[in-house]
């Protein structure tokens, strides 16, 4: 979405009255004088501790340009550049914190930047200064901050479920735009606002017509949203209502125009004015804008499937499953003697799924039914749980004792980390599909097989079994255009998480 502020004008009169300060201003201010602290905090205990942790309390003295200083002066200088880099960075912008992965990248960045700069002020200088305090320092403080901020966002997210922490929007477009928008906004969980009233684009309808479009609902999954106003009535609406932002969904309605006439209306208020991009399952590093002379024009890049990012993506699927295969060897080991003491039967099941572009290979699993499942399938085809396409079933008859708890905590799937290894899966990527699933896609589905299929996915985190086709499909190609090695990171903390707590999996 891109964030209109709209200009202070000399020029004719305010339609709206003014709110001096909007109650998202008042939350984020107070949001972000904890994160100050917290960061203050964090950042000073990092490099004073660093001292001690290096040098004990006999401390070794640096030289500056021959001159001595002392380390404890050099900590609190250091505090102060890192701690203003984070700030020239927005990392506490209320746009970026609780969304999306830009504020860990922001403090990421911020921080690396710090230290580059003072390490090249540092040489220019000639201070003398060990290696060993900046190696404790940046590690150990960024992690720290980043870890503080992941706890702050848990408590702002749990703050959020019980609508509080939200800026209060008012959504505008037509009913199927409007529509889209709140239920994408209402299902994020990491949403930063709450729906308050809709404005209806009526079109050219007049009279009973217009008043029986006004009068239809936009309903959710958790609640109904009142239709608020007409196009002509929305910045008088968002004042009515308190609106901190005004979205508009979809195209821009009545073209620039009206987009320019409602930014002029909401001059001098504390209302954020919102275009919605009609570019859906885009992702945001994808977009992005080049203005000229006046025209905002938006380049998408198109997706990429070769070259250096798949490349550091093989790298770390390479190290990450062959450190894992060496770490889990002990689980792998009582987790195979647990089987064999269940039934007798064989430890591993294969099947052949296929990967990218259309390439089948042996997947392997723990097994987790019966040794006769796959003939015992076609009996219980009409009882399918599933989403249309894949055979599920919450209770399957196949399944063993042992083979429900492994299930549940996705430990069956724990040998395809082999596959990683091999080359055939990567750690995060869409789901492994059957022969027979494969031969059923339509030609847009077929592009889930454009890259190699995951031990995770956006499938995985977002409900498993419990999604429909055409949610998991959509999210599977999601991922395939806008995937990133930062956004596997997240995808991969998030799978732990859900292992934790089991949704979908049986």
């Amino acid at each position: 979405m891109t964030v209109i502020k709209p200009r202070v004008s000399l020029i004719g009169a305010r339609e709206t009255p003014i709110r001096p300060l909007s109650s998202e201003r008042v939350w984020a201010r107070q949001y972000r004088t904890r994160l100050l602290v917290t960061d203050t905090a964090i950042i000073l205990a990092s490099t004073i501790g660093a001292i001690f942790v290096r040098f004990g309390f006999d401390q070794a003295t640096p030289q500056v340009a021959g001159f001595p200083a002392d380390y404890l002066t050099l900590s609190l200088l250091i505090s102060a550049a890192w701690l203003f880099t984070l700030s020239a960075y927005r990392t506490r912008d209320p746009r970026v914190v609780g969304v999306g992965v830009q504020e860990y990248k922001r403090v990421v960045s911020a921080t690396a930047l710090t230290f580059g700069l003072l390490a090249i002020a540092f040489l220019v200088g000639k201070v003398e200064i060990a290696r060993g305090y900046f190696v404790l320092a940046l590690p150990v403080g960024m992690v720290a901050v980043l870890f503080s901020r992941w706890l702050w966002r848990q408590w702002l997210i749990h703050q959020r479920a019980f609508d509080h922490y939200l800026s209060r929007a008012l959504v505008v477009g037509t009913h199927r735009e409007v529509d889209y928008i709140v239920r994408q906004i209402q299902q994020a969980s990491g949403a930063a606002y709450n729906i308050v009233g809709v404005s209806l684009d009526t079109g050219k309808r007049k009279g009973p017509k217009k008043q029986a479009a006004l009068e239809r609902k936009i309903t959710s999954s958790s609640r109904e949203v009142p239709v608020v106003s007409d196009l002509d009535g929305v910045a008088s609406a968002a004042a009515r209502l308190g609106a901190d932002t005004v979205i508009v969904a979809g195209r821009a309605l009545g073209g620039g125009d009206y987009v320019r006439q409602l930014s002029w209306k909401l001059e001098g208020t504390a209302t954020n004015l919102v275009l919605a991009s009609p570019l859906t399952d885009v992702a945001g590093p994808r977009i992005r804008f080049r203005p000229v002379e006046g025209l905002p024009l938006i380049q998408v890049d198109i997706p990429q499937f070769e070259g250096g990012k798949h490349i550091l993506k093989r790298a770390f699927d390479f190290v990450a499953s062959g450190v894992a295969l060496v770490l889990l060897a002990p689980l792998f080991a009582i987790i195979a003697l647990l089987i064999k003491l269940d039934d007798g039967g064989p430890v591993f099941f294969s099947q052949e799924r296929v990967g990218r572009n259309g390439e089948t290979f042996r997947m392997y699993k723990f097994r987790s039914m019966v040794v006769d499942a796959e003939a015992r399938l076609a009996s219980l085809e009409q009882q399918s749980e599933g989403n249309g396409v894949l055979f599920k079933m919450k209770n399957d008859p196949r399944v063993t004792r042992l083979g429900g708890v492994l299930r549940k905590f996705s430990l069956d799937e724990l040998p395809q980390i082999a596959n990683i290894f091999l080359g055939d899966m990567s750690v995060v990527g869409p789901r492994p599909p059957l022969p027979r699933e494969v031969r059923g896609y339509e030609n847009h589905v077929r592009r889930r097989l454009f890259i190699k299929p995951g031990l995770t996915g956006m499938w995985q985190v977002n409900g498993r079994s419990d999604l429909s086709w055409e949610e998991s499909v959509r999210l599977d190609l999601y991922y395939v255009e806008n995937w990133s090695l930062l956004g596997d990171l997240m995808i991969i903390w998030r799978t732990i998480r859900v292992l934790t707590h089991p949704v979908g999996a049986y």
